[in-house]
């Protein structure tokens, strides 16, 4: 557990309904972590979709796929929560490595890799070798050995930025039904800030209820005739009378991964982006619920446990795993940031995953109404981070250069890189690169940074807005002068809980024969 004196000091967790360690009813429970499911369900199914249109996969298997990123989140989440760092935090498919994963679909298919087996197979194969090397690093302590060099400075802009760089997913860039989308957000907004002191139900659950509300108002429509299949937001009930009643899911369902070591180093680009927004997720957590910043240990568990669950979603045939930024939002709208809740709802997901009529089911939820409710959650992630910014002297004009700076280049760097069709591409660009060659006679940066190693590094973090914004402002805060005291150090480490409030499941199991804490 982290200091009393830490608890205290975050006026986040004064509004928390149930702490980290609390245990809400069971039927509670259920309906608080089918909602925290909820904020990520537009993501969960995006990622698949994605590469089964990259993969030219049929619909009768990516219906299949879809249930096992479910089945693979659900795992992940109960592994994490359970013997990970043991934060309220869902693991799901992560957009950070969706980039070299259809850049990996790509070069099988440019070498004759036709088939969406192959393809698949291929990726799983990079995904596993990749994962790995983060099962290393988090076990290691290489993260959390940075954590010493990490002030509210850089630790403020890194989280504000995976809310800032949110904005333009497809659900809200792409929307053409503004009204239904908005409607969303006010319903969310309305129950979750304006209701909430009226009923109980409107404080716990304003995403359950605003999603349900918009998504009955569309299958209204659509049954009625307003709607049509062309129109956005449509809903297809159809759908789900024709889904199988329960789908084959199991460890290497698609065949045996075939294991290529340039494509396992372009996928490691994307690992990389992932540990980053996963640190940034992990400091975000801990703010919103109350909580001192985690600690080394707690961060190398958290670490490891992803790597060890990327090389499970690898063995399953998924596209990955990593800590989702969108439940964080959901806690600071409800105040539930029960461990158990996210259990309980990880539990229903594996159902879900393996029930076909479920999962087809939350597949009806139209593309507006997850855009409201991303718009509604976002914003929230921006507060949590620039919060941290209380810790630090913000009349101190190297902290408000670092922290503009930064969150600048987390916003332009990676839109220009979405101006490159394809990593392909980037990489060509790279090779052209030719400084001193006018000087020397020859290319010199060309060659290096046109290598696919180097390339793909590049495109992948360039391309994650908190992975630049947290580089950048990680160099400026350890080389600009600043005192400890300016930097938020100081009151930094007051709320940091100490490396002893963190047990393992193997350390807790030692010392009082169980896995699992007993609650508050």
């Amino acid at each position: 557990m982290a200091h009393e004196e830490s608890q205290a000091s975050s006026a986040t967790g004064d509004d928390i309904e149930y702490g980290i360690d609390d245990k809400p009813p069971a039927g509670e429970s259920l309906l608080l972590g089918v909602q925290h499911y909820l904020t990520m369900v537009g993501a969960n199914i995006a990622v698949p979709l994605l590469l089964a249109d990259a993969m030219g996969m049929p619909d009768d298997v990516t219906v299949r796929f879809i249930g096992t990123f479910f089945v693979v989140s659900g795992i992940a989440t109960l592994a994490q929560t359970t013997l990970g760092n043991r934060y309220p935090i869902v693991q799901g498919a992560p957009f950070s490595m969706l980039a070299p994963a259809i850049a990996i679909v790509g070069v099988v298919s440019a070498t004759g890799g036709a088939a969406w087996q192959a393809k698949l197979l291929a990726l799983q194969g990079a995904i596993i070798t990749a994962a790995l090397a983060e099962v290393v690093i988090g076990y290691l302590g290489i993260v959390g050995r940075l954590r010493r060099y990490l002030s509210p400075v850089v630790i403020a802009p890194t989280i504000a930025l995976i809310g800032l760089s949110l904005f333009g997913v497809t659900q809200i860039a792409d929307a053409t039904n503004w009204w239904l989308l908005g409607l969303t957000v006010l319903l969310i907004v309305g129950f979750s800030q304006y209701l909430n002191a009226s009923h109980r139900a409107f404080r716990l659950f304003p995403v359950l209820l605003g999603m349900v509300t918009a998504w009955l108002i569309a299958a209204t429509l659509s049954v009625a005739g307003v709607y049509t299949a062309e129109t956005s937001g449509y809903v297809d009930l159809a759908q789900v009378a024709d889904a199988p009643a329960v789908l084959a899911i199991y460890p290497l369902q698609w065949g045996m991964p075939e294991f290529q070591l340039s494509l396992a180093i372009g996928m490691f680009a994307g690992v990389l982006a992932s540990i980053v927004e996963s640190f940034g997720d992990y400091h975000a957590v801990a703010r919103i619920a109350g909580h001192g910043a985690p600690s080394e240990k707690r961060i190398n568990h958290g670490i490891g446990m992803e790597g060890l669950m990327n090389v499970f979603s690898g063995i399953m045939g998924t596209g990955g795993s990593t800590s989702y930024s969108e439940n964080i939002g959901a806690i600071g709208l409800t105040g539930v940031a029960s461990r158990y809740v996210i259990q309980i709802g990880a539990v229903a997901m594996i159902v879900v995953g393996y029930v076909g009529y479920f999962g087809q089911l939350v597949a009806t939820i139209p593309d507006p109404i997850v855009g409201g409710l991303f718009v509604a959650m976002f914003g929230q992630i921006v507060a949590v981070g620039v919060s941290n910014l209380e810790y630090v002297d913000l009349s101190s004009s190297r902290n408000t250069f670092v922290v503009g700076f930064a969150l600048f280049a987390g916003l332009a760097i990676p839109a220009y890189m979405g101006g490159f069709e394809s990593a392909a591409a980037f990489r060509e660009g790279m090779a052209s690169v030719s400084v001193f060659e006018p000087i020397v006679g020859v290319s010199v940066l060309g060659p290096v940074l046109g290598s696919r190693l180097v390339a793909d590094t590049l495109f992948v973090i360039g391309g994650t807005g908190m992975a630049v914004g947290g580089i950048v402002a990680l160099v400026l805060d350890n080389t600009i002068a600043g005192t400890p005291e300016e930097r938020g150090l100081v009151a930094w480490e007051r709320i940091t809980e100490d490396e002893s409030d963190f047990r393992s499941a193997w350390e807790r199991w030692r010392d009082t024969g169980e896995a699992s804490e007993p609650a508050d």
